[in-house]
């Protein structure tokens, strides 16, 4: 018998899907100072990542509209209008992607012209997506192992078959789940707003074991907000108690922790046996050692980090909600240049001082949640990670704005 909280609407795919691959793009370093090759502006802010597939550019907007723009010219290839604001990145393979919107609705599109194959419901398909508060800025992007399909929706964890769009188990929760999950060894890892990070057995769902945050005198329940990433043998996941744990995959204790004295360390990028870590009210960039936690280096990167970074081989590429973009030394930390984006030039100085500090009578001027947004959004805020792909750069801004840029002259 079907559940009675969960409700399916399927239009079923006339084929099946194999394991699922990544697209062949390769990055390229930019180590001089790209250029701006296009930009496009959407009807909306953009907290998701834009995500790159072959020439196409995906970039999901909260005028609840998806976006497949060409990623040479910049012009729209297609676009699809959901029924609420799009706050996730779409998840590729083969020729699909997957996109779960703010409906609580999971979209199996085509990626060449947009075509709807088949949709999921979650339980949450009627009323949309709960969002925890004004800074609970994302929900989960679905990530896909064999022919599964993961990703958290309400206060639950699914995972639905990519063969014919059926649910194959749901693990709920005692919160939102906005985490994008991470697969490894047999095991789903997602963070909920609970407090807790989750370990389930991919095949059944079942709970293998949770690890819960200490939380701290602001937010006591330690909401799992930054998306884990696994290296190692452990599991690491920013929390909002100012903590990034790092938590062994198999017996769910934590191997060691760091704590961060001024805000979140939410976004973990990995490559190789180092994880860069970017820091809200810190405002730098760390490179952290993933057996111990050691820091390697850190970086002033002059304001809020929200997206985590796009690696190359020798160059890391991150954006601040001040509306910059970074290139970075992987090896040093040392910052190779900076891109001013257009709200930031001209906007900033409503709000911060040259060196992007805040001016002092920021409390007169910011002093709502509205307000606080409201000054991202004109200064074109990059909450997601960037976007690297056969030596293009794309970058998005909650002002709306999608830019690529390229290394001078191509």
């Amino acid at each position: 018998m079907k559940s009675k909280l969960l409700i399916l609407m399927m239009l079923f795919f006339s084929q099946g899907f194999s394991q699922a691959v990544k697209p062949s793009n390769q990055p390229g370093d930019l180590e001089a100072k790209p250029s701006l090759l296009w930009k496009f502006k959407t009807n909306g802010p953009v907290v998701g990542a834009p995500v790159i597939g072959d020439s196409t550019v995906f970039v999901s907007s909260l005028d609840s509209t998806l976006y497949a723009i060409d990623l040479v010219t910049g012009k729209v290839k297609w676009k699809h209008l959901t029924g609420a604001p799009l706050r996730s990145s779409v998840c590729l393979a083969y020729k699909y992607l997957f996109l779960l919107s703010g409906e609580g609705i999971l979209y199996t599109m085509d990626q060449d012209s947009g075509r709807v194959y088949g949709y999921f419901r979650t339980l949450n398909g009627f009323m949309g997506e709960r969002q925890n508060d004004y800074a609970d800025y994302f929900q989960s992007t679905p990530v896909i192992e064999d022919t599964t399909i993961y990703f958290g929706s309400g206060g639950y964890i699914f995972a639905v078959s990519i063969n014919d769009g059926f649910m194959k188990w749901k693990y709920q929760t005692g919160d939102v789940v906005h985490t994008k999950p991470v697969i490894s060894r047999g095991r789903v890892y997602a963070g909920s707003f609970d407090g807790n990070l989750y370990s389930l057995d991919t095949r059944t769902g079942n709970l293998v074991w949770k690890f819960k945050t200490t939380g701290n005198s602001y937010f006591p329940k330690g909401e799992v907000m930054g998306n884990p990433v696994v290296a190692g043998g452990m599991v690491f996941a920013g929390s909002r108690d100012y903590n990034l744990y790092a938590v062994d995959m198999m017996g769910g204790h934590c191997d060691w922790m760091k704590q961060f004295p001024e805000g979140w360390a939410l976004p973990v990028t990995l490559n190789d046996s180092v994880i860069y870590v970017g820091t809200s009210d810190d405002r730098q960039l760390f490179a952290l050692n993933i057996r111990n936690g050691k820091e390697e280096w850190k970086t002033e990167a002059g304001f809020n980090i929200f997206g985590g970074c796009a690696i190359g081989k020798k160059v890391g590429y991150f954006g601040t909600l001040a509306g910059k973009v970074h290139g970075v030394d992987l090896s040093s930390g040392k910052i190779l240049w900076t891109i001013e984006l257009d709200g930031y030039k001209a906007n900033h100085l409503k709000w911060l001082n040259p060196d992007d500090t805040f001016r002092d009578d920021i409390g007169k001027l910011i002093s709502t949640p509205v307000q606080l947004v409201g000054m991202y959004e004109k200064l074109g805020g990059i909450f997601g990670t960037p976007a690297l792909a056969g030596g293009r750069l794309v970058v998005a801004g909650y002002d709306g704005w999608i830019y690529c840029f390229s290394a001078a002259g191509k």
